[in-house]
């Protein structure tokens, strides 16, 4: 599973109406050894959540909510998850500019050598089952 997005979901991801706040729900699943190293996967995350949610500040976004996963009552046997994190941005433009930048991209070496998988949801606040957004 991968832990980089393609170039089609990328094109994708852009081509959306997408307009005010974004909420990224992140699905985070490990390597017991981070790749390449001799610290664990989540040693190594961590290292890159630490500059994240510094950089998620200062583009005027948030961390949401972050619990471990205790159990998977609905989905694919084996397909269990360590962290959940929600992460909000201001808007879309946000998300892009920080993710594209030289600091980032720096710190995401940490997050590929910590994770074995993962899956990234963008979302976005809306009137569902008779609730207003």
């Amino acid at each position: 599973m991968a832990v980089v997005p393609t170039r089609e979901q990328i094109t994708e991801f852009l081509g959306i109406e997408l307009e005010g706040e974004i909420v990224m729900l992140n699905l985070l699943k490990y390597r017991e050894r981070a790749d390449g190293g001799e610290s664990s996967g989540e040693d190594a995350y961590g290292k890159y959540a630490d500059a994240a949610r510094r950089m998620v500040a200062e583009r005027g976004g948030r961390l949401v909510w972050v619990g471990r996963a205790v159990h998977t009552l609905i989905g694919e046997p084996g397909e269990d998850w360590d962290v959940i994190a929600l992460v909000a941005y201001p808007n879309r433009d946000a998300f892009i500019e920080m993710t594209s930048n030289t600091e980032y991209k720096e710190a995401h070496k940490d997050r590929e050598a910590g994770l074995e998988r993962t899956v990234l949801v963008a979302s976005k606040a809306a009137a569902v089952f008779g609730d207003e957004a």
